[in-house]
């Protein structure tokens, strides 16, 4: 049979890619690339667009295209021999890219092409400036020991950024918990007790069972009462994959941490900058790092005396209810959960029974269809990796194909955590027709339990209105070439403004009206229910501010002031940026960094301010809607047309100001966290 993986028309064959076939279908893509780019560059020094930048944006795409569903279902299906091919495949593809962009005759050839700058169209000159720049970060013009060391670099960092998400993935599913004594689960809501009694009955098991993935660690955390059962489940959490809690040692990040930061800075002063920040923030609208300082600074400023009187609003409720002296880690999201339900009188699990996921799904598509003129229905009988798996297609109002998506909502054993969207397939358009972009969205919520819908708390709402931002961001660019199309060539600090954007509409009574009723009385949320979930809207706002500015400065001072010649000690810089602005303190067995896939693993090292600063934007460009209507459809057009369809082929900045008339100020992001008037 031919390699499934070489088949590159149409979707991918999810169910008929096996591991032994990856590895194999790989190797012959990448050497054929090779020979290709040889042959594009054999042309006598006469460089077009159409005999060399068109034909490798198609190439790359070819291999993108093999390798995305490989990528996918390591994330989502893994399994041993799924992991070891996909290893397999890392320093091959490393070695390919670094090659690529080491190549001295295809720099020379882009420098040809943009002298021809006048013959060129806008997106095509953005797409050679991005390409020069980034034969400049791969060390086209270091001496040849540096190219190659500046190789050697990449590969180890792929490498490493994989051990790091397996040993994750392997401690988060490595810790279980079986309990038979009922009284255990007093508080836990009957959701929650179903989920875990669910649990282990496919595992075999009497009882109930607890596991590490967030729909069975939150409700713990938020409502059992069982203090020492929210402590063991605590720690155990927040040690995954370290050299504390219950399997300390076994799947320990710690090493890799310290291999993964130490080669980063070296990369980086191979280039010529300071650090690692500085190198990172090349492909960012931050102008420098100090800028980037200044503005997680001025937020702690204004977020810090609102969290302090939150934190002791806390205390002194759990002193209050429970004579509790010292307010444990473990205890924060509890008590939390109990104050708010005290101030506001409601729960998560007050409003969950409103959100049926099917509801849900059918409202965010009314909306995005009041907002940009689209249309979303769903598509039988397609493959998938999954038999929860769901496939949709997009449509205008023209009804012309605008993209299509995956849709795996449900947590489960060997799929990573968190929630997110990847590219399956990107815009492409050359003579032969239009090549519609694909998108995978995932989440990890609470399945269907018994013959009940799934039901979604409002956090998940949020959630998945995130992530579909970042889909339609993908999906509906009009953009012709794969490197700028979609979100693809966005500065990483900008990234996240279609999808903050889009949750500001869960909290919208005439967007929630289209799909918040009652699974089993179709009854909307009584007004009472929506007051009271506006009034909680900004419910330890502060708190969770500064938690994130937290998480930002520790990421973005650990890369800037990493020190080659001293101890690289991630913990004492991260109890540093604590003193100066987390108003909780952890336990000293917290290995929160030893988790944080983000930075470690994904496309966030240095970045993780990038959340922020795309809230600002997205805070501002939301705040036209809030002044002209929400569903102002001239707004709505705008946006899509600005933003949405533009991709990567202008500057942020300039995108935003053809949407919002300006650039974006910080007002309209505190106002909505309740941190100013």
């Amino acid at each position: 049979m031919d390699n499934p993986i070489l088949s590159l028309k149409g979707l991918p064959p999810f169910s008929k890619i096996k591991p032994e076939h990856i590895q194999p279908a790989i190797e012959q893509l990448l050497n054929e690339g090779r020979k290709q780019i040889q042959q594009l560059l054999d042309n006598n020094g006469d460089y077009s667009w159409q005999n060399l930048a068109q034909p490798l944006e198609e190439l790359d795409d070819r291999i993108s295209r093999a390798w995305s569903p490989v990528a996918h279902m390591h994330s989502v299906v893994n399994s041993d021999a799924l992991h070891d091919a996909y290893s397999a495949c890392l320093p091959l593809l490393s070695n390919y890219n670094t090659e690529v962009a080491q190549n001295p005759q295809l720099c020379e050839a882009f420098k040809q092409l943009e002298a021809r700058g006048d013959q060129l169209t806008a997106p095509q000159r953005k797409i050679i400036a991005n390409t020069l720049r980034d034969f400049r970060l791969s060390g086209i013009d270091l001496p040849p020991e540096d190219r190659e060391r500046y190789k050697l670099i990449v590969q180890a960092l792929s490498q490493l950024a994989n051990e790091f998400s397996q040993n994750l993935l392997d401690a988060t599913d490595g810790w279980k918990l079986q309990i038979t004594d009922e009284t255990r689960l007093a508080g836990l809501p009957e959701s929650a007790r179903n989920l875990a009694r669910q649990a282990a009955e496919q595992a075999d098991m009497d009882g109930w069972l607890i596991k590490l993935e967030f729909p069975y660690y939150l409700p713990v955390m938020s409502y059992a009462d069982d203090r020492e059962l929210r402590r063991e489940v605590y720690s155990a959490y927040v040690t995954r994959a370290s050299d504390e809690g219950p399997n300390a040692g076994e799947w320990d990040n710690g090493p890799i941490m310290e291999q993964i930061l130490s080669l980063r800075h070296e990369m980086a002063r191979l280039l010529g900058f300071d650090n690692y920040a500085e190198y990172s923030l090349t492909t960012k609208m931050a102008v420098d790092t100090d800028q980037v300082i200044r503005f997680l600074h001025d937020l702690a400023e204004r977020s810090l005396p609102m969290a302090k009187k939150e934190i002791s609003a806390l205390r002194a409720f759990a002193k209050q209810q429970n004579g509790l002296d010292n307010l444990e880690a473990w205890d924060i999201t509890y008590y939390s959960e109990k104050l708010r339900q005290h101030q506001y009188a409601i729960s998560q699990e007050d409003i969950k029974p409103y959100f049926p996921e099917d509801r849900v799904i059918s409202g965010m598509f009314d909306t995005v269809n009041r907002l940009f003129g689209i249309t979303i229905r769903q598509i039988e009988g397609i493959d998938s990796w999954h038999p929860d798996v769901r496939f949709f297609e997009i449509r205008d109002n023209d009804n012309t194909l605008r993209g299509q998506f995956y849709l795996d909502l449900y947590a489960r054993e060997k799929k990573r955590g968190g929630a997110w969207m990847d590219d399956c397939i990107c815009r492409r358009s050359d003579s032969s027709g239009v090549q519609h972009p694909v998108a995978y969205l995932v989440c990890n919520f609470t399945p269907p339990i018994g013959d009940d819908p799934a039901l979604l708390t409002h956090d998940e709402v949020q959630t998945l209105f995130h992530e579909f931002g970042h889909g339609l961001h993908h999906m509906l660019t009009q953009i012709d070439y794969p490197s700028i199309a979609g979100i693809s060539g966005v500065a990483w600090d900008a990234v996240e403004l279609p999808s903050q954007f889009l949750e500001n509409w869960c909290w919208q009574r005439e967007a929630l009206d289209l799909f918040a009723a009652h699974y089993q009385t179709g009854e909307k949320i009584p007004d009472e229910l929506f007051d009271k979930m506006i009034a909680a809207k900004n419910f330890q706002s502060g708190m969770q501010m500064v938690r994130q500015l937290e998480f930002s400065l520790f990421d973005f001072r650990m890369h800037r002031e990493y020190d080659p010649e001293g101890e690289a000690n991630i913990y004492a810089l991260l109890d540093e940026v604590r003193q100066q602005v987390a108003v909780i303190n952890p336990p000293s067995f917290n290995r929160f960094p030893h988790s944080f896939g983000h930075i470690f693993a994904g496309g966030y090292a240095a970045g993780y301010y990038s959340y922020k600063w795309a809230e600002v934007l997205s805070s501002d460009a939301f705040s036209l809607f809030e002044e002209n209507g929400i569903f102002d459809a001239k707004t709505g057009e705008r946006f899509l047309c600005a933003i949405l369809e533009q991709g990567g082929s202008k500057e942020p900045m300039e995108l935003f100001i053809a949407f919002r008339g300006r650039e974006p100020t910080i007002d309209a992001l505190l106002r909505h966290s309740g941190i100013s008037a």
